[in-house]
């Protein structure tokens, strides 16, 4: 397939989705070698005005930030800013609280810190504050010993990895990745943890599917990891204060923005070589395979990153790292092809991924895997 073949495969795709009311605005971008080779909307960004999806609209991403957040530490572990295996109260005293003295960076980028859930009866309020939430997730007693076993951190994440970056380096997580990454890659207005106030009129409005997100059996790990006043829906996703806040565990980014970071992880955008080749292939490794202690379910992790491509298509262990938000969005790069992929949505639906996975399939048809031991 060609690339113009594949740009109008991609935006045949979206329309037919948006005609059929699967979605209702989206965008999907690839960056192939360093070049943009789908660049394609379709929809509206806020039916309720008439607003169309343009290039440049963002859209809540829900976790595929966390790729985001993960990859502004190896950038930092590259510069010889952070380690992966310091302990972290070395730096954040008040982490050793109830035997969480062993907690290391490897031990948050592999959701194996053993402090996943805060406080269960968090509210928006609270988690709008990074000061207030490290204090707390500090506060608290570990599910387990620092890594001996994995599940997924969903809030904590974020928090957990933005202290050490802080207190480590003296500087917020969101500056690190202007300066470490957004700017480098050219994608600064394009890229947020918490969005800009100057920039809210271009973040779509998310609209809530037919069906609710799916809720956790009550007093579940999950339940608990996700406490229900916070848990996001379309309503929590357009919040302002939920939008501007630094909870580095979600982000808010255009499609384009987001392949073009990751085409600069794989080290295809010009004057932004931001990690060697021995990191880059470390950030991909498959480290975990097993039992996700919090949402229950059989799982594998890299150093960061989920492995898995959403098509399930055109990937090898160790090739591809990204991450998905449970809105349906997805950010993702493959080191054996070469290609950068992001696809943003505003039809909040958990349960659907249906559009990034077929996008997934036609750039997999379109750039599949090189031979690593070819020539």
């Amino acid at each position: 397939m060609t690339t113009a073949a594949l740009q109008q495969a991609v935006q045949d795709l979206l329309d037919a989705r948006v005609a059929a009311g699967a979605e209702v605005g989206v965008q999907v971008a690839v960056v192939a070698g360093g070049r943009v080779v789908v660049d394609a909307v379709s929809g509206q960004a806020d039916p309720d005005r008439g607003t169309p999806v343009v290039p440049g609209t963002l859209f809540f991403a829900a976790s595929a930030a966390k790729g985001v957040a993960s990859a502004v530490a190896h950038v930092l572990a590259e510069r010889g800013l952070l380690s992966y295996d310091s302990p972290a109260c070395d730096v954040w005293p008040e982490l050793a609280a109830h035997g969480k003295e062993g907690i290391t960076l490897r031990h948050v980028l592999l959701h194996s810190a053993g402090a996943p859930a805060p406080p269960y009866g968090t509210t928006v309020e609270q988690l709008c504050d990074a000061d207030h939430m490290g204090a707390a997730i500090a506060a608290m007693p570990p599910w387990w010993p620092p890594g001996s076993r994995f599940g997924y951190h969903a809030f904590t994440f974020g928090f957990l990895l933005g202290g050490i970056v802080q207190r480590t380096t003296g500087r917020p997580l969101r500056a690190w990745l202007r300066e470490a990454i957004t700017g480098p890659a050219g994608v600064v207005e394009d890229v947020h943890f918490g969005v800009p106030e100057a920039q809210l009129g271009r973040v779509a409005r998310q609209v809530a599917a037919d069906r609710p997100p799916p809720a956790p059996p009550p007093g579940s790990p999950a339940d608990r990891a996700l406490p229900p006043a916070v848990r996001p829906d379309a309503g929590y996703a357009n919040r302002r204060d939920v939008l501007t806040a630094d909870i580095p565990s979600q982000g808010t980014m255009s499609a384009l923005g987001a392949a073009r970071l990751y085409a600069a992880l794989l080290g295809h955008v010009a004057g932004a070589r931001l990690v060697g080749a021995d990191r880059l292939a470390t950030m991909a490794t498959v480290m975990f395979r097993g039992h996700d202690e919090v949402m229950d379910v059989p799982t594998a992790w890299a150093f960061g990153f989920s492995p898995h491509r959403p098509g399930g298509a055109g990937s090898r262990p160790g090739s591809t790292f990204g991450m998905t938000g449970m809105n349906g969005s997805a950010a993702y790069a493959d080191i054996d092809s070469g290609v950068a992929v992001a696809v943003m949505r505003n039809r909040f639906d958990a349960l659907d991924m249906a559009t990034a996975a077929e996008v997934d399939r036609l750039v997999a048809a379109a750039f599949p895997p090189r031979d690593r031991t070819g020539p």
